[in-house]
């Protein structure tokens, strides 16, 4: 069975990218990105939240947002935060390493 991980921040620029990309070659897991702000590289949709079976997002208010704006659609999936601040490039080592150290043993049992 595959695992749909949905990686989601502001903008869909610096963290959650840098998390698709980090987790895109974990066996048996699937990723994907965007960004709850208007002006997102990829602007979040029911679709995706919909295809996802565990949603990371990198911080407590896009926690409120994404329940706030698709609450109904959220039931029976699992929602972390991983209190990642947006103080760090794409692809940033320190940004990998700390996504590694949360994230990595949701992924990996």
């Amino acid at each position: 069975m595959t695992l749909h991980v949905l990686f989601v921040c502001s903008r869909n620029r610096l963290r959650s990218p840098t998390a698709e990309a980090v987790f895109a070659g974990v066996r048996g897991v699937e990723t994907d990105s965007a960004g709850l702000a208007p002006d997102a590289q990829t602007v979040l949709d029911a679709a995706q939240v919909d295809w996802a079976d565990l949603v990371v997002v990198m911080e407590r208010q896009h926690k409120a947002r994404l329940v706030q704006k698709f609450g109904a659609r959220l039931r029976g999936k699992r929602v972390v935060c991983a209190d990642i601040p947006d103080r760090y490039d794409c692809m940033q080592p320190e940004l990998v390493a700390l996504l590694e150290r949360k994230i990595g043993p949701l992924l990996t049992g």
